[in-house]
């Protein structure tokens, strides 16, 4: 075994039937942070408060997203199941 396997297989591994909740973690995460950066940087432009209130928005945002990621990504697996051959 090399060093880099002995590492990798040292790394915290979840069990796969939490795969939805963790991709809903990551999804929501990332999604949230960059509508927060859109989203202000419309409604505010860019000053000297933006990632203050970047940040005020993700605080809102991050949570309702995870949430709204677990309700509709059965929906989403279902309409990708119709919609893409040999799926």
């Amino acid at each position: 075994m090399t060093i880099a396997t002995e590492k990798s297989s040292a790394r915290l591994r979840l069990p796969k039937h939490v795969s939805p909740y963790i991709f809903a973690f990551y999804m929501a995460t990332i999604m949230a942070f960059l509508m927060s950066l859109v989203i202000t940087f419309a409604e505010f432009g860019i000053g000297p408060h933006y990632m203050e209130n970047v940040m005020n928005a993700y605080q809102v945002a991050m949570p309702a997203a995870f949430v709204c990621i677990l309700v509709v990504r059965p929906i989403v697996v279902r309409l990708v199941g119709l919609t893409v051959h040999g799926h």
